[in-house]
C-alpha cells in the first residue's frame, strides 16, 4: 500500500514539474499569468516569482503589470528573501504611489527589513533600513490598521539600536584604562544613546555605566584630580537615584556614592 502511495505521489509531482516546465517555455503570456497566481496561491513561491519576474516586463503599461510586480515581491517576502522582496516593493510604490496594494507594499517594505534585521552586535544598516521604511509607511499612512505594529517595530528596532550602544559602552568600561581613558568613551557613547533614545528601555543601564565609568575614572585619577572628579560623580549619583530611586542598580549606586563622599568631605 505504502508503495502506490508512494508511486502516485512521485507521479503527480512529476506531472506537476512537467507541466511547470511547459508553462516555463510558453509564449501564452496569459497562461503564465494565471499559472503564476495559481502558483501563488498554492505557496509555491519560487515557481511564482520566477514566472513573474518576466511578466512584469511583458505585461508593462497594462493592469496585470501592477499585480504581477505586487505577487512578485509578496512571493520573495514569502519565501523569506526579505532584501530582494524589500527592492521589489519599493519598486511597487514608486512607480505606483497611488496604487491598489501601495499601503500593503511600503508596509511589507519595511516588515521584511525588520525581519532581516541582525542581531545587535553586527552592522546595523539594515535596522536603519526597517526604521526608515516603517517611518515613511506611517508618514503615508497615519491611520492604516497596521499604524500601531509598524509603530511598535519602530520601537523595538530603536531598543535594538540603544542595546548595542549599551554593548559597545560596556567594552569600553570593561577596556577601563588599556591604551587610554576608555571610561570616558563608556560615558560619552552612554550619553549619546541617552539622547538620541531618552525613553528606552535601557536608559537605567546606560546610566549606571556612567556612574561606575566616572567612579572607575576618579578613583583612578591623580590626588590633584580626584575631588572634583569625585563631586561629579556625587552630581551623577543624585541624577541617577531621582530616577531609579527602586531599580536593580540602586544599591550598587549607593555604594558608589558613600566612597565618593568621603572623597570630598576630606
Amino acid at each position: 500500500m505504502k508503495k502506490i502511495l508512494y508511486l502516485l505521489l512521485l507521479v503527480s509531482i512529476m506531472t506537476s514539474c512537467g507541466e511547470y516546465n511547459k508553462i516555463l517555455k510558453s509564449t501564452d503570456y496569459e497562461a503564465k499569468y494565471e499559472y503564476a497566481k495559481n502558483a501563488f496561491e498554492k505557496k509555491k513561491y519560487t515557481q511564482a516569482y520566477t514566472l513573474l519576474e518576466e511578466l512584469v516586463t511583458i505585461f508593462k503599461g497594462t493592469d496585470k503589470a501592477e499585480e504581477s510586480l505586487y505577487l512578485l515581491a509578496r512571493s520573495h517576502y514569502l519565501n523569506k528573501d526579505y532584501e530582494t522582496s524589500g527592492q521589489y516593493f519599493t519598486h511597487y510604490y514608486t512607480h505606483y504611489p497611488k496604487g491598489q496594494y501601495t499601503e500593503l507594499a511600503r508596509f511589507y517594505a519595511g516588515y521584511g527589513y525588520y525581519l532581516n534585521s541582525p542581531e545587535a552586535k553586527l552592522d546595523q544598516s539594515g535596522t536603519y533600513k526597517a526604521i526608515d521604511e516603517m517611518q515613511r509607511f506611517l508618514d503615508y499612512f497615519p491611520h492604516s490598521e497596521r499604524a500601531k505594529e509598524a509603530q511598535d517595530v519602530i520601537f523595538e528596532l530603536q531598543d535594538k539600536l540603544v542595546y548595542k550602544e549599551l554593548l559597545n559602552s560596556q567594552l569600553y568600561y570593561n577596556l577601563g584604562n588599556y591604551m587610554g581613558n576608555n571610561y570616558q568613551s563608556a560615558v560619552i557613547t552612554a550619553q549619546n544613546a541617552i539622547k538620541e533614545y531618552p525613553y528606552s528601555k535601557y536608559k537605567e543601564a546606560l546610566s549606571m555605566i556612567i556612574l561606575k565609568a566616572k567612579f572607575q575614572e576618579a578613583s583612578q585619577s591623580v590626588y590633584e584630580k580626584k575631588a572634583d572628579r569625585f563631586r561629579d560623580v556625587i552630581d551623577e549619583y543624585y541624577s541617577f537615584i531621582n530616577d531609579y530611586p527602586d531599580g536593580p542598580n540602586a544599591k550598587e549606586a549607593k555604594d558608589i556614592f558613600r566612597v565618593a563622599n568621603k572623597y570630598v568631605k576630606e
